[in-house]
């Protein structure tokens, strides 16, 4: 095993918790310059009518190129209740939302003021739900991750461009709506999480 260094993600897709599982470090870079369309702040779900992108709305940067450790979260379009509403419907049906639901409810009742701490503090929750003793890491600088440094980079490996569709490897698990869309691979997470319960960790 060795230390892998990944971007910070809303409810991380699976293939994020893959590479976390079979690292012996996991370094979250927190000096990239944020950029949109990325898992940094939008995760897929599985929804009654297919895919579903939740994504977090953040305030304007004053300046291009900002750091991840620097965006805030901005309070628009009340997306906290509309996140909520969209896991309740998607996922009441699932075996084991409701062990669960308690635990995310917080994220989506009070308030964080940076992107990075909230995906932090939700990746930390699933990790220690899905019963996984992985400790994540923020980077003290940017990560230059040379081929001498023992790091795995996958910053831009584990993106929405690169492996929503196809994640290589990935073998099937139920969900609730396989019978209708087939099996939706590489979503948040959370779909394991609330489909597999404990099997979260024997599946990765």
């Amino acid at each position: 095993m060795q230390t892998v260094l990944l971007s910070s993600a809303y409810m991380p897709p699976v293939s994020f918790m893959s590479a976390a599982a079979a690292a012996s470090e996991v370094l979250i870079e927190q000096h990239d310059s944020y950029c949109k369309q990325t898992y940094r702040n939008r995760c897929v779900i599985a929804s009654a009518a297919g895919p579903l992108t939740l994504t977090v709305p953040t305030v304007r940067p004053d300046s291009p190129g900002q750091a991840m450790k620097d965006v805030r979260i901005s309070d628009h379009g009340d997306w906290r209740r509309q996140h909520w509403n969209a896991l309740e419907s998607a996922y009441m049906h699932t075996p084991f939302f409701m062990y669960y639901a308690d635990e995310f409810r917080p994220f989506y009742e009070r308030k964080w003021d940076f992107l990075l701490d909230y995906n932090m503090e939700m990746t930390e929750l699933i990790l220690k739900l899905a019963g996984l003793d992985i400790r994540l890491s923020l980077t003290d600088s940017y990560c230059t991750a040379g081929p001498d440094s023992g790091i795995s980079d996958l910053r831009r490996w584990i993106e929405p461009s690169v492996c929503a569709t196809e994640y290589p490897g990935q073998r099937p698990y139920w969900q609730v709506f396989k019978q209708k869309y087939g099996f939706l691979p590489n979503l948040s997470s959370i779909d394991l999480l609330f489909n597999m319960g404990p099997e979260f960790r024997s599946y990765l």
